[in-house]
């Protein structure tokens, strides 16, 4: 199956608020975990933290179980562009920067 691209601003604009649905990246791969939320063992609050963002590093740090891993796979809608992935850069290189940080005025997130 294939599946679409996205880019980290239209990740951004799936942030929960707004009835937009609840999407987060893990290791460059787009989930929407907004079916999910309410079943998060976690709570919600762990998952509403990293609305609408790359949740990778907290993924990661609590040790997920490889039950939980191949539970997230339900939940893939996409993949990250290419120019905003991780996977293959090396320490010293820098990833793009997310336009949303420098002009969230200007961000446009209509369907």
């Amino acid at each position: 199956m294939s599946y679409p691209t996205y880019t980290l601003e239209e990740v951004a604009c799936h942030n929960g608020k707004l009835e937009t649905g609840l999407w987060i990246v893990i290791k460059d791969t787009v989930y929407d975990v907004t079916e999910y939320i309410d079943k998060h063992p976690g709570g919600q609050e762990l998952i509403l933290e990293y609305a609408g963002k790359d949740a990778t590093s907290a993924f990661n740090d609590f040790g997920h179980s490889s039950d939980a891993t191949a539970l997230l796979k339900l939940y893939k809608i996409g993949q990250l562009a290419e120019g905003e992935r991780k996977k293959g850069k090396g320490p010293n290189e820098v990833r793009r920067k997310n336009r949303l940080n420098f002009f969230p005025l200007f961000r446009s997130c209509s369907a």
